[in-house]
């Protein structure tokens, strides 16, 4: 063994270059964990981006090429009865005793209208007697006596076959005086000197307005039948139409906003704009009622507003006076309406856009915790289906014993979820508008008025989105003006399940003859209208 001499200097230079190869390693390390941490945050970032996207895209796929349906498994249902459970005996018992009042049972499910061996009684009924060929028995000779028939219905149509009617007016001369003639005076005209009739103009109007069949369609069915039609024809009969109905129009508007209950939604409606050679964005907005679910005094109807723009000066001009429960989606604009001593008493929010944002997210991410939240809300709704139709206050009764439980473990819920996830994806956003719009979404559980959403609103604007489908834009403004008023009539109709060609036909008829009065138009609303036709018919069949 070699006894080295001990040098302090090398030891000195030995403990240098390590605390320097220290000092590195330790540097080398800080970057190394900077780099791993922008890699997670960057990959955090990526997986949010990437839940982002698959959401719009599953919106746009499903939208161009699945179903609308939103539907649940029912059976899943079952996995969260013990969580109505835990709300105590109070959530599976209401004001009747452990069930639902009578007749509230099976009410969610509209029945379908189907015509299984029986065809409707008002149709008219030809008979096609189909005989044998000789009446005497083949056997002995006698002849045959009738001892029944056998009948079989069929479904038949006559197609529809264009006219000419002619008004003729007889002119009359006295011989003894020859002092004039005399002469009916001329009917008035929907159309000023034009050739076409009040029925004529209400088919064109529902056919397109009630139905969405655009004009060059029909002007290629005209043609068909040996009729020769521009569009631009039948567009200015339009407009003519929408001036006589315009004082009508503005009366259902009126009559519709007076109700306490209102929904409300809009939606973009693309106008030709000439100066530009382009289209340019507006709005419709709709503002719809019905009381049926609860058995309230509203009728169903709906009527379409025309404006330029989405801006929250126009929420104001609508309803800026109106005082009663305005159901709506998310809208800031809505929101306006109740800030800086806004006279409007409630705002009640739709169920249906929350639970919109998590079927998104579920669909395109399958997420449990999305899943589960769809599978909540489902609660909500069937306790709603089973309630509607009865009394404000027993769907009240029933929605504090059954739903407010329910939704009372939601909130929590949400919120311990919201911790959980990123604030910026798709399931993060859900569950803050459904926090954020919580008093409103959960009012309907005070007032058996209010629904649990905003879809009695979303079906009217169905038919304006197909119509923005086949007719691409509006004309102009005036032709935007044109389709709000006539598709607010026509529809108002169709909701009270009367022929929409049978009573716009009327109204026009009394509106131009001068029968029906400007101080008698409340006689013209679809409901009215209705009432009194059908107490003639009762009059007459007794």
């Amino acid at each position: 063994m070699i006894d080295l001499p001990f040098d302090p200097a090398l030891l000195q230079k030995a403990v240098t270059a390590l605390s320097s190869r220290l000092a590195m390693l330790s540097a080398e390390c800080s970057t190394l964990a900077a780099e791993r941490d922008a890699a997670i945050a960057q990959r955090d970032a990526a997986i949010q981006e990437n839940d982002k996207l698959l959401v719009i895209l599953s919106q746009y796929k499903r939208t161009i090429f699945g179903p609308r349906s939103e539907t649940l498994d029912p059976g899943q249902l079952s996995l969260f009865t013990i969580t109505a459970q835990a709300a105590g005996p109070a959530a599976n018992d209401d004001v009747t005793g452990g069930r639902l009042p009578d007749g509230a049972e099976g009410r969610g499910k509209r029945l379908a209208r189907r015509n299984r061996g029986k065809l409707p009684e008002h149709l008219p009924r030809i008979d096609v007697v189909i005989d044998i060929e000789s009446h005497i028995c083949p056997c002995c000779g006698e002849r045959l006596h009738k001892i029944g028939e056998t009948v079989k219905e069929a479904f038949d149509v006559v197609p529809m076959q264009y006219r000419v009617k002619r008004i003729v007016r007889p002119r009359y001369g006295c011989r003894g005086c020859r002092q004039g003639v005399l002469q009916a005076a001329a009917p008035a005209q929907a159309v000023e000197g034009g050739m076409v009739t009040e029925a004529l103009l209400a088919h064109i109007a529902v056919m397109k307005y009630g139905y969405q069949l655009p004009l060059y369609r029909q002007e290629q069915m005209f043609a068909a039948q040996g009729v020769a039609l521009d569009r631009q024809t039948l567009a200015s009969w339009m407009g003519r139409v929408a001036w006589w109905l315009r004082p009508l129009h503005a009366l259902l508007r009126d009559t519709v906003i007076s109700y306490p209950r209102l929904f409300a939604d809009e939606t973009p409606l693309p106008v030709l704009d000439p100066g530009r050679g382009r289209t340019k964005v507006c709005q419709f907005w709709a503002i719809a009622t019905d009381d049926r679910p609860w058995g309230g005094p509203a009728p169903p109807a709906v009527v379409y507003v025309f404006a330029e723009d989405r801006k929250a000066i126009r929420a104001k001009q609508l309803f800026g006076d109106y005082q009663g429960i305005l159901q709506v989606d998310g809208y800031a604009a809505y929101k306006g309406l109740i800030k800086n001593g806004g006279r409007l008493v409630q705002l009640a929010f739709c169920f249906a856009h929350a639970r919109r944002k998590f079927w998104d997210v579920h669909v395109a991410t399958k997420s449990p915790i999305a899943a589960e939240a769809l599978q909540r809300i489902a609660m909500f709704y069937a306790i709603e289906d089973r309630i509607r139709g009865l009394p404000a206050a027993q769907r009240s009764a029933v929605r504090q014993t059954e739903t407010r439980p329910l939704i009372e473990h939601l909130k929590p819920w949400l919120e311990a979820r919201l911790l959980e996830v990123s604030k910026k994806s798709g399931l993060g956003k859900a569950i803050r508008y459904t926090l954020n719009h919580w008093e409103g979404l959960t009012r309907f559980i005070d007032d058996g008025r209010i629904e649990i959403d905003n879809n009695t609103v979303e079906r009217t604007i169905k038919p304006i989105g197909l119509g923005k489908k086949n007719y691409l834009f509006a004309g102009s403004e005036g032709g935007a003006e044109t389709w709000a008023i006539l598709a607010s009539i026509i529809n108002s109709a169709k909701l009270q399940d009367i022929d929409p060609r049978h009573y716009l036909t009327d109204v026009l008829e009394r509106i131009v003859s001068g029968r029906t009065k400007i101080n008698q138009l409340h006689t013209l609303l679809p409901w009215t209208w209705k009432a009194e036709r059908d107490g003639l018919e009762t009059k007459l069949a007794a």
